[in-house]
Formats: structure tokens, C-alpha cells, sequence
């Protein structure tokens, strides 16, 4: 793994959030598709609009988590929103439990699926294999999952480098044509969306909803910071490290965005990967890649909810008790919400995402997203770590 000491450590926050947001959904294909490729020209702009959003208020909430010390998502709601906080801290355990029971699940049920089109193992089995990575690393705490994060980031970045750009540059005319049918009005062969203008807005502001509880899962990797700029610099990084991702993303895709065996695809990247260059070398590349994607995602939510509850747990013991019993406590705190996930993931992960992500960004809006807002409307753009 990298070593966090060789790397500044906002590069490795930075790391944290893009390892989360690339996941299941993102990994596939899937994500990309659903909420920007099916509205046409737009959607290839909007990507501007989340990842600006989502940077901006994970600065936000970092910012106010480094200063008043609140390293897990309770700390933090107790803190944050104030005489508020039985409603809102409340409401947002509820929002981080959508987020565990959705974002992970996807993540378990993408890793699952791709080892199952590779070598044909049981599903079931497939993502029970996954569970036990992401238990295993969850397990050991906050600086294990920041520097696996940065080692997975690494990783991801040079994959989605090696996959994508030659299918770019060898199938630069069909991206183009893509480009030019959606100008002239045309859908993506999947999209059954009407009234476009405003529809692409709102699904690009659900993306930005539904990533948004994912702050959460950041607070704790504030506390090894020395500076305040290192939560400046961890959200800059942030921005462009997502933001190029995606765009290189769904630019590769549009490839195959008017192609028939789109429709019904559980992995659209595997279907931009069959249909391109190099299909022999880079459909393992891609299918490792994906499965990385997943695992990162579902270690980060896992550690989440676990230093959360570990911190509860322990907030009012004796320091000998709390060394004794901790690594008891981490082990049964990461099966049971592993094991969790594991269940949900069972369903398929199209119908996770076409339903839960949904409910997750319509959660956000009301336990993160106004809160923000009103704050922000309140004290300044700089939020209670200035004062």
C-alpha cells in the first residue's frame, strides 16, 4: 500500500471520497448512464454541476468537523445542529443506514456480478467474497482505509487510463456521431426521458443528493490534519480527481450509447469494453477495475458505521476497558453491518440503484443538504470553523 507518509495527507482525504463515490454504480457504468448519458447533450455538462456541489459542501462539513474536533457523523450532527440535534442527528443515522443499505449493497452486487461473468462462480458466493475483503479491511480503522483508499485510488485511475483513452482515440468518430445525434435531439438507445431540460437537472442534482451522505463516512479522516488549508486543498483535489473521472468516463461510454446490447446491460462497461480495442487484454483490466471500485466503496461505508458505533460504544468507558475490548468490538460491529449489506446485495444491483438511490438523495435533502444550506445562510460561506 502507499504510504501515508510519503503522500500529503489532503491527497489521501481527497482519495477517501473518490474511492467512495467510485463504486458499484460508478465502477459499471451504471451510475453514468442512469443519471447523465440517457439525457442527452446536457447530462454530458451536468457532471460540472454534481461535482462542484459535492466538493463544495464536503469542504463545508470537513471544515467544521476539524475544528470542533467531531471525528464520527454523530459527534459531528450533536455539534453541528446545535438545540436541533434530536431531530436532525437523528435523521441522519436513518440517511447513513439508506447509504449503507444502497450504495454498499451496489458495491457488493457489482463485485459480485463481474466475478460471476469472469469465472462463473455462484453469485451468492461471489459477493460473499467481497464481503470478506471489505470486513477484513473495515476492520482495522481509519488510517488502514485511508491508505488502502489511496492505493485503490491509484490503481483505479491508471485502469480507467489504460481502458479508456485507446477506445477513445480509436473510436473518436463513433463518439463523435454520438455527439452530434444527441445535438440534433436523439436519446441514448435506454433513455425513455421527456422534457429534458428539466429532467437532466434534477437527476444531476439527485446524483449530487444521493453521493452527499457519504460526508459522513469523511469526518473521521479530519482528525490526523495539522492545517485548516489541508481541508481546502483535500476538497480541490477532490473536485478534479472526481470530475475528470467521470467526464473521461462518459465520454468513453459514448461509444456505445446508441448500440442495441446496451439495453439490458447489468455492466455497461463491459459491453464499451467487448465492442472496442484491446478486448482480450482489457476485459480483465476492466473487470478488476470494477471490482476495485466496488470494494472501495463498500470498505469506506463499512469503517464508517463502525467507528461510529465503536465511539458510542466506548465514549464513557475507562480507557483500560476501551483498550481491552476494542478490537472485540470493531470484529462484531463490521460482521454485523457486513453481513447486512451482504444480504441486501442479494436482490441485484440494477434494482438497488433504480430504487434506493432515489430514497438515499431525497433522505440527503432533508438530513444534510437544508441543514447545510441554512447554515451557510446563517454564519457565512465559511461555515463555524471560522468562528
Amino acid at each position: 500500500m502507499i504510504d501515508k507518509n510519503k503522500m500529503p495527507l489532503a491527497v489521501g482525504v481527497a482519495f477517501v471520497a473518490f474511492t467512495t463515490q467510485f463504486g458499484g454504480g460508478f465502477a459499471s457504468g451504471a451510475q453514468i448512464y442512469s443519471y447523465f448519458i440517457n439525457y442527452g447533450l446536457l447530462g454530458l455538462i451536468l457532471p460540472l454541476l454534481s461535482q462542484f456541489l459535492l466538493a463544495f459542501f464536503f469542504w463545508y462539513g470537513l471544515r467544521y468537523a476539524y475544528t470542533h474536533r467531531t471525528y464520527d457523523y454523530r459527534a459531528f450532527g450533536d455539534s453541528f445542529y446545535g438545540s436541533s440535534r434530536v431531530l436532525f442527528s437523528n435523521l441522519y443515522e436513518i440517511t447513513y443506514l439508506i447509504l449503507i443499505a444502497t450504495a454498499t449493497s451496489a458495491a457488493f452486487a457489482t463485485g459480485g456480478s463481474t466475478l460471476n461473468t469472469l469465472f462463473g462462480i455462484p453469485y451468492w458466493l461471489c459477493t460473499l467474497a467481497v464481503g470478506v475483503f471489505i470486513f477484513v479491511i473495515a476492520l482495522y480503522g481509519t488510517n488502514l482505509v485511508r491508505k488502502c483508499a489511496s492505493t485503490l485510488s491509484v490503481l483505479i485511475i491508471l485502469g480507467l487510463a489504460i481502458v479508456l483513452i485507446p477506445n477513445i482515440i480509436v473510436q473518436f468518430g463513433t463518439i463523435s456521431q454520438s455527439v452530434s445525434r444527441m445535438a440534433a435531439g436523439e436519446l441514448p438507445i435506454c433513455s425513455k426521458e421527456t422534457g429534458l431540460t428539466g429532467a437532466a437537472v434534477k437527476s444531476a442534482l439527485l446524483y449530487f443528493m444521493f453521493q452527499l451522505p457519504s460526508i459522513g463516512l469523511m469526518y473521521q479522516h479530519t482528525e490526523p490534519l495539522t492545517d485548516i488549508k489541508q481541508v481546502d486543498r483535500a476538497a480541490l483535489y477532490m473536485f478534479l480527481c472526481n470530475f475528470i473521472a467521470m467526464m473521461l468516463s462518459i465520454i468513453g461510454m459514448l461509444a456505445i450509447a446508441f448500440r442495441p446490447e446496451l439495453e439490458g446491460a447489468t455492466i455497461p462497461m463491459l459491453v464499451l469494453v467487448s465492442n472496442g480495442v484491446g478486448k482480450t487484454v482489457l476485459t480483465p483490466i476492466i473487470s478488476i477495475l470494477i471490482i476495485l471500485g466496488s470494494v472501495s466503496t463498500g470498505v469506506n461505508m463499512i469503517a464508517g458505521i463502525v467507528t461510529r458505533t465503536i465511539n458510542a460504544l466506548e465514549r464513557r468507558m475507562e480507557p483500560e476497558k476501551r483498550a481491552r475490548g476494542h478490537m472485540a468490538r470493531s470484529a462484531a460491529a463490521a460482521l454485523v453491518f457486513t453481513a447486512g449489506v451482504w444480504a441486501i446485495s442479494q436482490v441485484g444491483l440494477m434494482a438497488i440503484i433504480k430504487k434506493g438511490y432515489a430514497y438515499l438523495g431525497y433522505a440527503a435533502c432533508i438530513s444534510v443538504f437544508i441543514p447545510f444550506i441554512l447554515s451557510m445562510l446563517h454564519i457565512g460561506p465559511f461555515g463555524k470553523a471560522d468562528q
